[in-house]
């Protein structure tokens, strides 16, 4: 009867928002691993370094000028006043050329592992300092010391003591921004300045560990940057992507040329002090992992809502069709299986390669679903029939978390062809007439 088809199908409807329970204790479970993940990743980044964003180097000039002071006494009279008052001037490299080689660690706590990567680089370049520091004639300059300060996201990470040449003389360097940056930053004095004009040449070594990604900013009048490295799956970010680059098993290695016209020095200097925090002014190279498997297993677990109602579905038309009859339990003990698919797959991508896991949990709940089937149908045919179908969904949803672009483009598709399916499948059907005979009993 009519009564009986509607009630089955509130079974249905019902079982089905009942395995929402486990789904959703599922992607907890995942949320909360994803969450210690993190965790193990900022805890060795305070153990080591964390990401590392390079400024500079640039020229901090300590100027002093002479300034006329007037100001107006209580009875109007004017006084006039001589002090000596004491300023900074930022000047942008001229030409800055850094060249790297960058390796990756891979730190391991427990099942979380974090990347360090540890880079090789060399620095060099010039300053020009135009005579009275670029300033109007009618300024009264007094003297001036120079600076030569570097920008760090984090002075931690520094792994050798350089030997910083200017013009041929050999300097070190000493913590301090030297008034240029503020944040982490390491300055090499170099002392008075002439006003008259001068060519700054400057080279020297750089070891630098940080986690995660390298940003660099392009504080040069004309920069130059080529990194290389052995790590296979570079993410390039920021505002200045490559003019050129390789990526290949065997590493990377790209090269970014950046002029004074496409960016800002005030923009730089802020990034440095990390107060341009939405979009930095800065070339960022990311060393990532190529599988986020928590990520990937909760976009998966999200479609374990449409694995239940297809699978459902296609019970419920195996019902009507065939008049074989499906009992609820069996329902729900189909169910928790593909819910627990999304269990097997986060628990064995801990250990395994993403891919390998994703295979074995998703055979096991296709041969646990097929022979149960076989068994509870009465045909081992049919059994391997709604194996093969779940096969076929575990198989577009891997398609699904390979391509996060066309996601909603294969879901839509899926969605659309499981209708279609059950639409030409029921066609001829007189749901009237099949009201008066519940599936299962003699017409």
């Amino acid at each position: 009867m009519q009564r009986k088809l509607f009630a089955k199908l509130g079974i249905i409807v019902l079982l089905s928002i009942i395995l929402l329970i486990p789904l959703a204790m599922i992607e907890a479970q995942i949320a909360a691993r994803s969450e210690r993940q993190d965790e193990v990743v900022e805890d060795i980044a305070a153990s080591a370094a964390g990401p590392q964003t390079l400024v500079g180097p640039v020229l901090s000039v300590r100027y002093r000028e002479r300034v006329t002071l007037r100001q107006r006494d209580a009875a109007g009279k004017e006084t006039v006043q001589r002090e000596i008052v004491e300023r900074v001037l930022v000047l942008p490299p001229a030409v800055l050329g850094i060249d790297g080689d960058a390796s990756v660690e891979t730190r391991q706590r427990g099942l979380y592992r974090a990347n360090l990567f540890h880079l090789a680089a060399h620095l060099q370049g010039h300053f020009e300092v135009p005579p009275r520091l670029g300033l109007d004639e009618g300024r009264e300059l007094v003297d001036a010391r120079a600076a030569l300060v570097l920008g760090l996201g984090d002075s931690r990470g520094v792994g050798n003591d350089p030997e910083v040449k200017v013009n041929g003389r050999a300097h070190r360097f000493t913590p301090g921004g030297g008034g240029a940056l503020d944040g982490a930053a390491l300055q090499v004095d170099l002392g008075a300045l002439a006003l008259d004009g001068q060519r700054l040449e400057f080279a020297f070594p750089l070891a630098l560990t940080g986690s995660s990604r390298l940003a660099i900013a392009p504080a040069g009048d004309a920069t130059t940057v080529t990194l290389r490295s052995p790590w296979p799956h570079p993410s390039f970010q920021g505002r200045f992507l490559p003019l050129s680059r390789s990526v290949s098993a065997r590493g990377f290695e790209a090269q970014w040329q950046v002029s004074h016209l496409a960016r800002s020095f005030d923009r730089v200097l802020a990034t440095a002090a990390g107060e341009d925090r939405g979009r930095p002014e800065a070339l960022v190279v990311g060393f990532i992992e190529p599988v986020n498997v928590y990520l990937k297993a909760e976009r998966a677990v999200k479609y374990g809502v449409l694995f239940v109602v297809l699978t459902f579905a296609a019970f419920f038309l195996t019902e009507v069709l065939r008049r074989l009859p499906i009992h609820p339990l069996q329902y729900l003990l189909v169910g928790l299986a593909l819910a627990v698919f999304f269990l097997l797959l986060v628990a064995l991508s801990e250990h395994l390669a993403f891919g390998l896991a994703y295979a074995l949990s998703a055979a096991a709940c296709v041969a646990l679903i097929g022979s149960y089937l076989a068994g509870a149908l009465g045909s081992a045919r049919r059994g391997a029939a709604y194996g093969g179908g779940i096969a076929a969904l575990y198989g577009v949803l891997y398609g699904v978390l390979l391509s996060e672009d066309n996601a909603l483009l294969m879901g839509a598709l899926l969605l659309f062809a499981a209708l279609a399916a059950s639409m030409l499948a029921t066609r001829r059907i007189d749901w009237y007439r099949l009201g008066a005979t519940a599936p299962g009993e003699a017409a």
